[in-house]
């Protein structure tokens, strides 16, 4: 499995804090004092990402296969375009995103079957470093009932707890495959208060090479 290296990503279910933790982690840097640090995200705020996030909240109608094209052609933007994340890994900073490949691979395999977003997704390198947030999936719903009980967003489609216990079941069973062609997983206990998974994170990610020879 090809590896991109200074390239973490945050992966888990709805709910499971990875927006919470990239933004903590982007303060943990800026109060060190370094610009090397690239936080990012998908579905990106470009035009397929727009596309997509329509997509989710219903506000559009697109097939299964037809939303796995385009968060696949989202990712290829996302990764290679001019502002992409490895023209960023290229100028010496350490890039990190909510979400990846494995969010597809999930996802989109649960909606669609395996087959098209393994096709898809199978020229992506895998990141040096993934971190999954693993949370049930009744604190989850829970999470996202509080969320959303003061505003006025929509619950996304891929929100309801039987779709969820699906979506946690399938991330598991990637992580095995995944580590067992040499990528790196580490599994973050996202029940645990925000500061406390912070402290998780940062005593991962501050042992990269990129970061560890900064902190000597």
């Amino acid at each position: 499995m090809d590896i991109i290296s200074n390239f973490i990503v945050f992966e888990g279910g709805d709910g499971s804090g990875t927006t919470t933790q990239l933004s903590l982690l982007e303060r943990s840097f800026k109060n060190l004092k370094t610009p090397f640090f690239y936080p990012t995200f998908e579905p990106t705020d470009g035009r397929i990402g727009k596309i997509i996030r329509a997509a989710l909240k219903k506000e559009i109608t697109v097939k299964p296969d037809t939303l796995a094209m385009l968060f696949a052609s989202d990712r290829n933007e996302h990764l290679n375009g001019e502002d992409g994340i490895l023209s960023q890994i290229k100028k010496g900073v350490l890039a990190a995103s909510d979400r990846y490949v494995l969010s597809s691979l999930v996802y989109q395999g649960i909606e669609c079957g395996d087959e098209l977003p393994v096709f898809l997704n199978s020229r992506f390198p895998a990141p040096e470093l993934t971190l999954f947030f693993d949370l049930s999936p009744q604190i989850a719903v829970e999470r996202m009932k509080h969320r959303y009980k003061n505003s006025a967003s929509s619950y996304e489609m891929f929100e309801d707890i039987d779709f969820q216990i699906k979506v946690r079941e399938k991330y598991h069973s990637l992580i095995d495959i995944y580590r067992s062609k040499g990528a790196r997983v580490e599994i973050i206990d996202a029940e645990k208060k925000p500061d406390e998974v912070a402290a998780q994170v940062w005593g991962i990610v501050s042992k990269m090479p990129i970061i560890s020879h900064f902190l000597k």
